[in-house]
């Protein structure tokens, strides 16, 4: 849907024609000065907030699913009926008015007070609709755990501290973070941040006074030594220990380090955690040629943000085209194409065998001068915490479609799980942050025993430049890639298919493609 100026946009309070509003509709207007969307589902009709609370993402432009609206930028997803967030990446609803319909015309009045509303617990539904009679009478025949004790501070163990609150579980929360740093905007941290484009004050995801009136225990800087699930207690690393009544493993993944002959501390940088990326804004500030190692989303990412810093970046990697094992070797190229029209450097087919100083001397004798190296070749889960506690293993923790481990009452959520996919048919593990937060959200509720199986489609976006790459589904391998549209005008899709079924698709600027392709893919 176009965008229209502000003169243009109708005023909901003087009525809006019902006819021109068609099912699973949208239009932008105004209510009292406000942005508004009016939306339409069947002989229904909603008035909410015209922006996603995630990065102020259009909702006109989204998809009504259901009575849901998901945003096109990130996919967040809304309540037509509460404004309630109801699944990440937005935590915050969205305001909602109240709409009248007389005759042929709707009418919005006032803004409602969702302070008001029912509680989410009871008004909410998922995008796949209401919970079943069956899952809502086990949620009420088993109780809540006294505590629940989350380990780890990232997407996934923030998103369930916030959930258990919102969704009215009284009883202690205890969040244990290795980090230094309260729960931040990892994403960011190589695009808008390490571009220099986004504040320090913008990366962390909630204000210190979130978790003071949350009654939500953050512990930094501390590291979980033990796990008794027999005894249901972990200890920290200083001695200290906790009880839990349920636990949710949410440890993340560290960055893979190489081991570089000649390489010092101080030359080469890792970018995992805010303070990784303020280093690197640290380094950045004097430097005039930077070296990239690995060709992944976050060593092109560091590539962009550094050029948009005026930095010459040399990138080396082995592949024969960026994100070929990911995206194919089109889409792969494409992306090259976006940082070479930049600036950017490729050294395909290398590996850097040492450092001496300022020289780097790669695999086929090639040498490049660098100020400092950036390394990005992937992470590895962080799983010894719950291989010590002797839980069910499979290259991650295996969890179940509840995510529940092999322990009951011990939940795992993001980089760490392998869960059913019911897409893809397999049991798959992934490192994005929407995937992440989401699984820390069905995990919340499955600890308040509503038994929701996690059925979203895996989600992520990429940011090159001014071009967004969304990725929705999951494919290892495929038979074919099926492109529509041309890669050279920067509007096209790809969709990775095995056989006739399509395991993912990846998009460049068609969001509402990706929002239906995510929506038909839970759909079936």
């Amino acid at each position: 849907m176009a965008e229209m100026t502000e003169t243009s946009k109708p005023d909901f309070k003087k009525g809006f024609p019902v006819g021109n509003l068609s099912d699973g509709g949208m239009v932008a207007g105004q209510v009292d000065g406000e942005d508004v969307i009016l939306a339409r589902r069947g002989d229904e009709f909603f008035a909410v907030g015209a922006f996603c609370t995630h990065y102020h993402g259009p909702l006109a432009n989204g998809l009504v699913v259901e009575d849901t609206v998901r945003c096109p930028w990130h996919h967040a997803c809304f309540n037509l009926r509460t404004g309630e967030a109801l699944r990440a990446p937005a935590l915050d609803p969205i305001a909602c008015w109240r709409v009248e319909k007389a005759g042929d015309t709707v009418y919005v009045h006032e803004k409602l007070d969702q302070a008001a509303a029912k509680p989410a617990a009871k008004a909410r539904k998922t995008a796949k609709g209401a919970k079943t009679a069956k899952s809502a009478k086990a949620s009420k025949s088993k109780p809540s755990p006294e505590s629940v004790v989350i380990v780890g501070g990232g997407a996934a163990g923030l998103a369930a501290a916030d959930m258990l609150r919102r969704d009215g579980y009284g009883g202690s929360v205890t969040m244990i973070s290795a980090d230094d740093s309260a729960p931040y905007d990892r994403p960011n941290l190589s695009k808008d941040f390490l571009a220099g484009k986004a504040q320090d004050d913008w990366i962390p995801l909630r204000p210190p006074e979130y978790y003071r009136d949350q009654r939500i225990d953050l512990l930094l800087g501390s590291k979980v030594g033990a796990l008794d699930i027999t005894n249901r207690r972990i200890e920290l690393e200083n001695g200290k220990t906790y009880e839990f009544g349920a636990l949710l493993l949410a440890t993340g993944a560290e960055p893979v380090k190489l081991p570089i002959e000649g390489a010092t501390d101080n030359q080469i940088h890792y970018l995992r955690t805010f303070a990784d990326s303020r280093a690197i804004v640290a380094k950045a500030g004097s430097a005039k040629r930077v070296v990239v190692v690995g060709a992944s989303f976050i060593g092109l990412e560091v590539a962009a943000s550094l050029r948009a810093r005026g930095i010459d970046v040399h990138v080396v990697a082995p592949d024969q085209q960026p994100l070929e094992r990911i995206l194919g070797p089109e889409v792969g190229g494409f992306i090259r194409g976006l940082h070479e029209a930049q600036g950017v450097v490729f050294h395909l087919g290398e590996t850097v065998a040492r450092i001496n100083g300022r020289t780097v001397t790669l695999k086929g004798g090639s040498t490049l001068d660098a100020d400092f190296i950036v390394v990005g070749v992937g992470v590895r889960p962080s799983v010894a915490l719950a291989e010590q506690a002797g839980l069910a293993m499979d290259r991650g923790i295996t969890v179940n479609e509840f995510l529940e481990t092999s322990a009951p009452g011990v939940f795992a959520a993001g980089d760490i799980a392998r869960w059913p996919d019911p897409h893809s048919g397999e049991r798959i593990r992934v490192e994005h942050w929407v995937v992440a937060e989401r699984q820390g959200q069905v995990a919340a509720r499955n600890i308040l025993n509503r038994r929701e199986r996690f059925s979203a489609a895996p989600f992520f976006w990429s940011q090159h430049y001014d071009v967004a790459v969304n990725y929705v589904g999951h494919a290892e391998k495929w038979d074919f890639i099926a492109i529509d549209g041309k890669l050279e005008e920067g509007n096209f899709s790809a969709s990775y298919r095995r056989g006739e079924k399509t395991l993912a698709v990846a998009t460049v600027s068609r969001d509402l493609q990706s929002l239906k392709e995510e929506a038909a893919m839970e759909s079936r």
